[in-house]
């Protein structure tokens, strides 16, 4: 399955727009954080969502 991951400025602007490909939403989970860790982006605003729309990482 294909997750989205984007990242956003708190002006709203995005920072990070990415797709990758997990078996469910623990590794999507696993894969998101390690794209924030990787970006350095774990204090932004951020979705990690399932391509039936379902939220797996979220941050405000």
């Amino acid at each position: 399955m294909v997750y989205k991951l984007t990242v956003f400025e708190k002006n709203g602007e995005k920072l990070l727009d990415e797709s990758f490909e997990a078996q469910n939403d623990q590794e999507a989970k696993d894969k998101g954080m390690e794209l924030l860790h990787h970006y350095a982006y774990e204090d932004y605003t951020y979705r990690c969502a399932s391509p039936l729309g379902k939220l797996v990482l979220f941050h405000v």
